[in-house]
């Protein structure tokens, strides 16, 4: 029994659940770790999504011959360029619309709450199973609207931290660059033989997983943001750049990011006038439909090939646990462990066809 699958599973599980327990009640012994890792793991995260958009650059660089330290001071001399062409060509328009936003957000909301009275007012006169539906409906809005303001806070107190901690995003950030080779080395390298060579082909494909969600992902994201502003412009809604910047970081998060851009311009559009929503919805679902069927399968493929169901219950989840930063990380590290385990299971097949072949 104690070579069943199923067995060592559970006393695996049971261990895990030990340690965590007495792990808590020792905190205080680990309290300067914890400390330590909460403070770097924003630069981490950041520093590695940076390198994982600049790694293929750097390594077309060196395939022309340019030494490692070239590399590295041309990278951080075009993403430098981009940051002051941003901060200088399309900070003044943001600026100029955040201050707008704010200015009319007294009015915005006076309006949205004329709408909330409005439909209250005229409950009454519906039937009863519509009103029930409707106060379901309204009460799943709140909820929505609850959760979503905490992940936005969650959000603005990581940005404002990560702001803080800047100066160690670019020292991650070089310093993977510098030395990335060098990495699953220190690791496999601790191993010998047959297993060895499976820690190595995990962290491998690890790496590819990560690589390919990063890039696609983000790329994804700026076509459809792209596509949106254009849209926006095109249909002449007010704040238009900012909506869309909004969606270029909505979009990184699979199938509930779109519908989260969605919402604000919906609203806006109402405000500014009514029928523009049908010209928002129009542009949201051109822009969606050209990524479910052009962008994102030539981009992604099957890389990750997890099931939209699936997608939806983590992000969810993820949300619940850890915020605004768990929806992001949620499927990354889904994709990983998922990664983890279809190697384990091919490592155990292999070690059971050579023990039948040996018998």
């Amino acid at each position: 029994m104690t070579k069943k699958l199923w067995f060592q599973t559970g006393v695996a599980l049971l261990l895990a659940i030990l340690i965590i327990k007495y792990f808590m009640e020792i905190n205080f012994i680990f309290a300067p770790v914890a400390i330590i890792v909460k403070t770097a793991i924003l630069p981490v995260i950041f520093g590695g999504v940076l390198f994982y958009l600049a790694e293929p650059v750097q390594r077309r660089l060196e395939a022309s011959n340019v030494p490692r330290w070239g590399s590295i001071t041309i990278i951080v001399a075009c993403i430098a360029v981009i940051i002051w062409a941003f901060a200088s060509i399309i900070g003044p328009i943001i600026s100029k619309q955040v201050n707008s936003l704010i200015d009319n957000a007294p009015e915005l909301t006076e309006e949205l709450n004329e709408i909330r009275i409005n439909l209250l007012e005229q409950k009454e006169d519906l039937p009863e199973p519509v009103r029930d539906s409707l106060d379901s409906a309204l009460d799943s809005l709140q909820s929505i609207a609850v959760k979503f303001g905490l992940w936005i806070v969650q959000f603005l107190q990581s940005f404002v931290q990560a702001v803080v901690l800047l100066i160690l995003v670019p020292f991650f950030f070089i310093f993977m660059l510098k030395d990335h080779e060098k990495f699953a080395p220190l690791i496999y390298n601790l191993f010998t033989g047959e297993r060895r060579e499976w820690v190595k082909k995990t962290l491998n494909d690890i790496d590819q997983v990560l690589r390919s969600y990063i890039q696609g992902q983000l790329l994804i994201s700026t076509i459809l943001a792209s596509l949106i502003l254009i849209g926006y412009l095109a249909i002449g809604l007010e704040y238009a750049l900012l909506l869309a910047i909004f969606a270029l970081f909505m979009n990184v998060i699979p199938f509930l990011g779109p519908w989260i851009a969605f919402t604000p311009a919906v609203i806006i559009a109402y405000l500014q006038d009514p029928k523009l929503v049908i010209w928002v919805s129009i542009v949201t679902l051109a822009a969606q439909q050209t990524d479910s069927h052009l962008i994102t399968p030539n981009i992604m493929g099957k890389t990750l090939d997890i099931h939209p169901l699936t997608v939806i219950t983590l992000i969810l989840a993820a949300g619940s646990i850890a915020g605004f930063f768990g929806i992001l990380l949620a499927i990354p590290t889904y994709a990983v462990i998922k990664v983890i385990v279809i190697n384990i299971y091919e490592r155990r097949k292999e070690i059971k066809r050579a023990a039948t072949k040996s018998i």
